[in-house]
């Protein structure tokens, strides 16, 4: 008996079986760009196949050089591209496990002068201006496709995935956004399609009838000129007659202003979508986006939205997901919080992706927990992030740990961000760590500031005791009406109508949106539909309809000192959601501020030389934070060997991926 009799059933797709409902979604690393990391990406396939995935989806490889993402990016053209391959397929397949090869051509999201689209249409978020492609241009590139998948059949690979959306080449055929032809290739919703079918149906006459065609799907445009509900549906008929497999769900284009996988999405907020093309077609169905658990996953499968469930980002963050909730250890599931820090940030920034939860993401050749061949007594001080890291892979190397905490529950800055709205799945983290400690058996001490006499007798101190706010310099600093953002968002301090946020850092950037919301904010999925215009496709194209936010239940006023534009050293795939929601919430924003005073009147600032008086009730302090490190000195002094970790050794901007990946790091070097 399991709680999961749907995600854990075999697929039968006639020629092959999946052993469960679950496909591993495609997340470029990076790793495959340079056939020199092949062996790495190998391992990190194969250890995702042993933790159970019924298929994995590779991340993109470009049919020719046209669609590369980047210059000397991914592809596969050659048979000697094909043999290199087979380093990647063999290992899954001894894991019992299936591999697909995503086929992706960039189209006008090519960053090089090379881009192709359907029309010469330049991306909004890519310099460069793609050619046309004239008709002949176009019978080459259904050619490269097809190609590209024979190709991977030849490495061995169970099947391709043909990327259909995203508002890459394909869907750029797909909507009259970008298609602007006259030709046999767009003027009307049909020949707008052909280039997506005949695409299906010379890759099914490639690699033959026993081979898996995936075709991603773009269900939810979400942008103007987006495709309307009728086209979506007449294309998923045609591409499975065209013999496609299976049908994935695509949510968005990469330019959409409407957030799909970032952390304040819902859970699931896609799943109707999916159910909604089911019923139209006889192939199974995967829905996709922001399904990180196996409840979640269960649920929109019991429900018959789908046949399958694709996740990515939660393969990063735990590849034994599979057979932990096999086993009934969905307690120990190490969950993907959709943070974007050491994944979609890193890709869009040309490193390599990881996870933020897990720094052995990418890096499983490289980064080991192997078993210590001598047993430490190590002290951990501090169970925030870098703490719990720390301690937890300490003991999974078999090092004797105690863990000390002087608040009376782990998580530290954790425990602060879980209750901004948005950021409550940073509670699944803490709760992750929370089991870990159980299972790998380290000794917790909560409520206890353990002194410098107390840790003399440990072979090893790790200092993870992390940050205290920094208290700036200010006239009336002390006023009863300035709290710090400790005050305001874990102890719940009474704040008032009208509010200014001294700082705007992650920290006040998450306090602004803390105070914009109601106290009892909830991931409610017609509330954050309506705030960010998301509606049903058949009443928009493309899904996309006016927003409607909900109003603050204050005035905000986010102040910095920099000139700089508030948020711009956000998150590269989430700051510009941060931004969008504080202009939604009518937050005031102003950069190239100087502090003067606080009184009963209010704060008083200067803005480019003129003076001006906030009146406003409470003035929350998010002025950065200074590193805990008193007892390093005491500990050094004796004799014992101390490490810093996380805000107590860096806490310039509170790092939760640096903090994390240190305290693994350390771990695996002791």
């Amino acid at each position: 008996m399991t709680p999961y009799p749907n995600l854990l059933s075999p697929l039968d797709l006639g020629f092959t079986t999946l052993r469960n409902r679950v496909l591993m979604g495609s997340m470029h690393t990076g790793l495959e760009d340079k056939a020199a990391h092949f062996p790495e990406l190998a391992e990190y396939y194969a250890e995702r196949a042993r933790g159970g995935v019924g298929l994995i989806v590779t991340g993109g490889f470009a049919p020719n050089k046209t669609g590369w993402l980047l210059p000397l990016a991914s592809k596969l053209t050659t048979s000697a591209e094909a043999k290199q391959h087979r380093q990647l397929t063999a290992p899954v397949h001894e894991a019992g496990g299936k591999i697909a090869l995503q086929v992706l051509h960039a189209g006008r999201y090519a960053y090089h002068p090379l881009s192709v689209s359907a029309s010469s249409i330049k991306a909004p978020i890519n310099p460069f201006r793609p050619r046309a492609l004239t008709g002949y241009g176009v019978r080459k590139q259904i050619d490269a496709f097809a190609n590209c998948a024979a190709l991977a059949r030849e490495a061995g690979y169970d099947g391709v995935e043909i990327m259909g959306s995203e508002g890459y080449l394909i869907n750029q055929f797909l909507a009259e956004r970008t298609n602007k032809r006259t030709d046999a290739w767009g003027g009307t919703p049909e020949k707008r399609r052909r280039f997506a079918v005949e695409i299906v149906k010379r890759t099914r006459e490639k690699v033959g009838e026993d081979f898996i065609i995936i075709y991603r799907l773009s269900m939810l445009d979400l942008v103007d000129g987006g495709q309307r509900w009728e086209d979506v549906v007449a294309l998923a008929k045609e591409v499975e007659a065209a013999g496609a497999t299976i049908i994935n769900t695509g949510i968005g284009w990469h330019e959409a202003r409407v957030p799909t996988i970032v952390t304040s999405v819902p859970r699931a907020a896609f799943t109707w979508v999916t159910g909604k093309l089911k019923p139209h077609v006889g192939i199974p169905v995967v829905t996709s986006n922001r399904i990180n658990m196996p409840q979640v996953a269960e649920e929109a499968l019991s429900s018959g939205a789908a046949d399958l469930v694709s996740m990515a980002r939660p393969f990063l963050a735990d590849p034994e997901w599979i057979r932990k909730a096999e086993t009934g250890r969905e307690d120990e599931i190490n969950t993907c919080i959709a943070c974007n820090q050491a994944c979609l940030d890193h890709a869009f920034k040309r490193k390599l992706v990881s996870c933020m939860v897990n720094p052995r993401a990418g890096h499983e050749t490289k980064l080991t927990l192997a078993p210590t061949r001598r047993v430490k007594h190590v002290a951990v001080v501090g169970a925030g992030p870098a703490g719990l890291s720390a301690a937890t892979a300490l003991a999974e190397r078999g090092h004797r740990v105690e863990l000390f905490e002087a608040d009376d529950e782990i998580g530290g800055q954790f425990g602060i961000a879980r209750k901004i709205p948005g950021k409550e799945e940073f509670a699944e983290t803490i709760r992750y760590y929370r089991r870990r400690l159980e299972v790998t058996g380290v000794k917790l001490h909560l409520g206890k500031r353990a002194s410098a006499a107390e840790l003399t007798g440990f072979d090893e101190v790790v200092l993870a005791t992390g940050v205290a706010p920094r208290v700036p310099s200010l006239p009336g600093i002390d006023h009863p009406k300035v709290l710090s953002y400790v005050d305001v968002v874990k102890h719940g301090k009474q704040v008032g109508a009208r509010v200014a946020v001294i700082g705007a850092g992650g920290i006040g950037v998450d306090v602004s949106e803390f105070l914009t919301h109601a106290d009892s904010p909830a991931l409610d999925l017609d509330t954050w539909m309506a705030e960010w215009g998301v509606t049903d496709p058949e009443a928009a194209p493309g899904g996309l309809t006016e927003r409607k936010p909900e109003p603050s239940p204050r005035q905000v006023y986010l102040l910095q000192r920099k000139k700089t534009g508030i948020g711009s050293g956000l998150g590269k795939t989430s700051g510009w959601v941060h931004r969008a929601a504080l202009k939604a919430k009518r937050v005031e924003q102003l950069p190239g501020v100087s502090y003067e005073r606080v009184d009963d009147d209010g704060l008083h600032i200067t803005v480019d030389g003129t003076p001006r008086l906030l009146e406003v009730d409470t003035v929350v302090v998010c002025a950065g934070q200074e590193p805990v490190r008193d007892l390093a000195d005491d500990l050094r002094a004796a004799g014992v060997p101390v490490h810093l970790i996380g805000g107590a050794d860096v806490a310039a901007e509170l790092d939760a991926k640096r903090a994390i990946d240190q305290g693994t790091r350390l771990a695996a070097a002791l």
